[in-house]
């Protein structure tokens, strides 16, 4: 029987895959664990849930041990612009945690899935439909530790036959948890401040264009990604994957269409804007539909409209 782990369960992705996997799984195949203990979670009441710290390679093989864990969902990382502030706490976090996560796969045979980011590329990397296998020179810890990522799983896959998987993921926009210190944060707080407050202050430029991804997308793309043929896996740890390419300006007229009193005003933050003119404006991820069939479902539209029913329905008292 498949027994699945999910670290950093209680983060943006995690909390989602979590409750999709639960749709999937019985509550006893599902192991969501985190370095905390949120009691309100509601990932609490839908799988078994575990207090671990995936620093720690004790814990996480303890973890899969106990559980006979078969597939690992490692989510743990601090993203971009918090880890410009604490560049070394980040590097321990990000990849001593991927080492012990890789290192347990091998002792106990797990598939393992590892998300990478656009923020793997650099500066000298194509903007403009960026291919899948190009140069990657990233210029923050946080690109750095993924791109690491991204050649570690390789490693794992070439020399130790573990079954290793990733996704490069764009922006992700989503409505259940809050924006955790990432670059693109403000492509979900621009529609929490529409709905609550009808004006934003964007923290980047109008014109910033990046590749953005409703989490709903993200969450089927992984899941399709871990139970597709790996025979057909050819670019197995960082396919590129996108919902659209989209700037804030763009964003902005998408909610206008739904609240046409909106406004947004641009106060530019230096190390964010910094960071995401070092990503790519659009990826091509043609080997992502080629290879296991990736097929977003939610253009930009779609998304808005889903974005903001969502959020009035969270603060319902409000409206």
């Amino acid at each position: 029987m498949e027994r699945i782990l999910v670290t950093g369960a209680l983060g943006q992705i995690g909390t989602e895959l979590v409750n999709k996997l639960n749709e999937h799984y019985d509550k006893n195949q599902i192991i969501a664990s985190d370095i905390r203990n949120d009691i309100y979670n509601r990932l609490l009441d839908k799988s078994i849930f575990a207090v671990a710290d995936s620093t720690n390679a004790i814990q996480i093989e303890r973890l899969i041990t106990k559980y006979n864990i078969t597939t690992i969902y490692h989510l743990v990382a601090i993203l971009s612009a918090s880890a410009e502030e604490r560049p070394m706490l980040a590097w321990e976090v990000n990849m001593q945690s991927l080492m012990n996560i890789l290192e347990a796969a091998r002792a106990y045979n797990c598939a393992v899935f590892v998300p990478s980011s656009i923020g793997a590329f650099g500066a000298d990397t194509p903007k403009v439909n960026t291919p899948q296998a190009t140069i990657q020179r990233p210029t923050t810890i946080y690109g750095i530790t993924k791109l690491t990522g991204e050649l570690l799983c390789d490693y794992y896959f070439q020399k130790f036959d573990i079954d290793t998987r990733g996704l490069r993921f764009p922006g992700l926009i989503s409505h259940v948890t809050e924006p955790g210190g990432g670059t693109t944060d403000y492509s979900v707080d621009i529609y929490i401040q529409a709905v609550l407050n009808k004006k934003y202050n964007c923290y980047v430029r109008e014109d910033t264009k990046l590749d953005m991804m409703y989490m709903p997308d993200a969450i089927d793309a992984m899941i399709k990604l871990m139970k597709a043929d790996p025979k057909k896996l050819i670019n197995r740890n960082a396919y590129n994957v996108k919902s659209f390419s989209v700037t804030p300006k763009e964003i902005a007229a998408s909610i206008k269409k739904f609240i046409p009193e909106f406004e947004v005003k641009y106060h530019v933050e230096e190390i964010r804007q910094k960071i995401a003119d070092s990503w790519p404006q659009s990826m091509d991820v043609s080997c992502a539909k080629s290879e296991w069939g990736f097929n977003p479902k939610y253009d930009l539209d779609a998304t808005t409209k889903c974005m903001i029913n969502a959020i009035k329905n969270k603060h319902i008292k409000n409206f």
